[in-house]
């Protein structure tokens, strides 16, 4: 009797659906977030660990004052929160993330591509990813920039 390893049984599964016509011929990069915080922000850390978990590839940068990195991003400054990120898609479109924002968000904001600089969590929302994460948690997440203006929301957490 053969055993089948795992290893085996993902390449005939792979090979059976190339053959099929339903495998890409190569898998698409993942999104990435360029992360500036504070050395000594646990929950910044927090956040880009839990992002990478969600499957974006996640590069952080420390810096001992991230006001400019908010300033050179064009974060309203009634949106600022304690991280600012670049989310850029594998097809190269770049977005600003600043703060706790949902990675359920990112993603619709990667999908449905508007017209928008970015999406802020302001201040520190509790139970948002980094920040004791609750799924039940609400608290808004605004678009700026683009044809969001100085902010709308786009998203509303917790209310799914």
């Amino acid at each position: 009797m053969t055993t089948l390893t795992r290893r085996a049984l993902i390449a005939a599964t792979g090979a059976a659906a190339l053959v099929a016509g339903t495998a890409p011929l190569l898998a698409a990069a993942p999104p990435t977030l360029s992360v500036v915080k504070s050395p000594t922000c646990g929950c910044c850390t927090g956040w880009a660990e839990m992002a990478r978990a969600a499957g974006y590839a996640v590069e952080t940068r420390d810096v001992d004052d991230i006001t400019q990195a908010k300033l050179d991003a064009g974060v309203p400054d009634d949106l600022w929160s304690c991280h600012t990120a670049t989310l850029t898609a594998p097809d190269g479109r770049a977005y600003v993330i600043e703060g706790h924002v949902s990675f359920e968000a990112m993603d619709r904001l990667l999908t449905e591509a508007p017209d928008v600089a970015g999406l802020a969590a302001p201040g520190m929302p509790m139970g948002s990813p980094g920040m004791g994460y609750d799924p039940a948690a609400e608290y808004d997440m605004f678009a700026f920039g683009g044809a969001a203006g100085d902010g709308t929301i786009f998203e509303t957490a917790g209310t799914r």
